[in-house]
């Protein structure tokens, strides 16, 4: 019987030894999560249910330890750490894998995917803003160039000088500086991107009276624009401060440009005149120059023409309990009836960590707690070794006295 017993525990602390090895074999892995060796003891029992003696020791399981990895900086935008909890989805012909590894890259078709090609999982953006957070799929990085906008709408905030009086020439020329009292540029966008000069020529007609003509490239769009002030130097015409233009018909070919002004943010006040901020809601075409991954795992193109454009957000999983999934290597894991269904969600929300962009989580074993519990296991190994031994020595002896 002795022999029996000292062989299960030989058994256990072998089985030790080689989860101790394997966590200090995965010390640098990525993602790697460590397990523990869970013992349990063996007894015995009578038919009438009374213990007898104990039979030894065995493994009742191989616990996975799930606690947070230190997360490295690495600078590269597709390294991706989750800093709490939650794991990474990531599809595998279409069979779903969970991860901790973010060490993400793209293949030849730019989709994010991991080292052995399983593509990561994220929810597609909405038209009208938003994610599909009702459905799951690739997400792919763009290297289309960002489509122009034409300018539509272009805001002004200046002072007019109240002691103005109206200009000598008549009538409004941009080519002659006496037809007009003080002017302003920006630059605007048509529909094919080009960019165009607009100009803004303000006239004064008579005390608080003033008037607004646009030019785009030297040309005159339209008839002036009246603008009319309080004795506060408040606008008061056009109530709502907007000004429409007529259309302005480009030589690039383009749509013609439909701009419309608001001069709500304009005084007339004594003093000189002066523009504080001139703004206009059109782009040119854009190249991509980068992507961003925010802490909650948007995922955003960025372009040359300060235009940024949502390639998804990436979603996670957490699960009840997560000691019930399945390894598969390569720091993935499968869903099984133990771990329960997969809980999807995105980082920050409840029960989810947050998205380190240009960041790993390193492997959660401590080498230098690891290296104690092989010593632990090789005495464990040596003593129950040892207990055979002493035991053989006891049996020979039984067969010396017995041969005497």
């Amino acid at each position: 019987m002795s022999f029996n017993i000292a062989l299960t525990g030989l058994n256990a602390a072998n089985e030790d030894l080689s989860v101790t090895s394997n966590n200090l074999a995965n010390a640098a892995t990525v993602g790697f999560k460590g397990s523990r060796t869970e013992f349990a003891d063996l007894f015995a029992s009578t038919q009438e249910g009374a213990i007898a003696s104990g039979n030894g020791v065995a493994v009742s399981e191989i616990a996975q330890q799930f606690t947070q990895g230190n997360i490295e900086t690495t600078g590269n935008t597709l390294d991706m750490a989750v800093s709490g909890n939650g794991f990474f989805i990531v599809s595998n012909n279409g069979a779903l894998n969970y991860t901790r590894d973010g060490e993400f890259q793209l293949n030849n078709a730019g989709q994010v995917v991991t080292a052995s090609g399983e593509q990561l999982q994220a929810y597609p953006p909405l038209a009208n803003g938003g994610f599909n957070t009702g459905g799951l799929s690739n997400i792919s990085l763009t290297t289309n160039e960002s489509q122009p906008q034409a300018t539509s709408t272009a805001q002004i905030t200046a002072n007019l000088p109240a002691n103005a009086t109206p200009p000598a020439d008549a009538p409004f020329s941009a080519t002659d500086p006496d037809s007009y009292n003080n002017t302003t540029s920006l630059t605007v966008y048509d529909s094919l991107g080009a960019a165009h000069t607009a100009s803004l020529y303000f006239i004064n007609t008579a005390p608080n009276d003033w008037e607004a003509q646009l030019t785009v490239d030297g040309t005159a769009v339209g008839a002036p624009q009246v603008l009319k002030y309080s004795q506060t130097g408040q606008l008061t015409t056009p109530a709502n401060g907007q000004v429409t233009f007529p259309p302005y018909t480009p030589a690039t070919g383009a749509l013609p440009m439909n701009m419309t002004f608001n001069f709500s943010n304009t005084t007339q006040y004594g003093g000189n005149f002066g523009v504080t901020a001139v703004q206009q809601n059109g782009y040119t075409t854009g190249q991509l120059t980068g992507i961003n991954i925010s802490a909650t795992g948007v995922v955003q193109a960025q372009f040359t023409n300060g235009n940024s454009v949502n390639l998804g957000q990436v979603a996670l999983a957490n699960f009840a309990n997560v000691q019930g999934l399945q390894q598969l290597g390569n720091a993935t894991w499968a869903q099984t009836n133990a771990s329960g269904a997969a809980v999807n969600g995105v980082a920050g929300d409840s029960g989810f960590g947050s998205i380190q962009s240009g960041s790993l989580e390193e492997s959660n074993v401590d080498t230098t707690s690891a290296l104690v519990e092989m010593i632990v296991a090789q005495r464990d190994f040596q003593a129950n070794a040892q207990m055979i031994q002493t035991e053989d020595q006891v049996t020979q002896s039984i067969i010396d006295i017995r041969g005497a």
